[in-house]
């Protein structure tokens, strides 16, 4: 079962296309629901119709790994939103997507690759954040079908193609 903790969306880019300059001042914005539209993303957001089959539509985030980051680099006032992921989760083993289309709350989804991190982690969250970060980043989809993501205190299931391996 999985539990949606946070939603995000930002109307604008503050590190994708800025290396070597400073970071830009959109701002985060947290919402107890989002929209997210197949092929597209997620309305409101800074990649919605950022490019045909993009592959990074919705990105998702386990609340698991980010309450580690914050224990093993000693970054107890570190927030979710500075990762500028859109979907954090917890109870989800995201790497198992990766490959694998999957359903939650009514909208389906492909996982398509884990999300990197880059090297504005570590001033986005603290120092090594990015090292520490490598290969649990988060998880990079796109949208397959129109929907609303909720925050939920409730957990949800999550209909996958991996149910069916057995």
């Amino acid at each position: 079962m999985m539990r949606v903790e946070h939603l995000f969306i930002s109307p604008g880019h503050n590190f994708f296309g800025h290396n070597g300059q400073p970071a830009g001042q959109s701002p985060i914005v947290a919402l107890e629901e989002i929209e997210c539209v197949a092929g597209r993303g997620i309305r409101g957001d800074r990649f919605f119709d950022f490019k045909e089959n993009y592959k990074g539509q919705i990105t998702f985030f386990a609340m698991e790994v980010f309450d580690a980051l914050r224990r093993e680099l000693n970054l107890p006032d570190a927030q979710p939103q500075a990762t500028r992921r859109n979907a954090f989760v917890r109870g989800a083993d995201l790497h198992a997507l990766i490959g694998e289309e999957f359903e939650m709350q009514g909208v389906r989804f492909a996982g398509v690759e884990e999300s990197k991190p880059c090297h504005w982690m570590n001033a986005a969250l603290g120092p090594d954040a990015e090292e520490w970060l490598k290969g649990r980043a988060g998880l990079r989809c796109r949208i397959l079908t129109d929907g609303v993501l909720h925050r939920a205190a409730a957990p949800a299931e999550i209909q996958s193609k991996l149910e069916f391996k057995l």
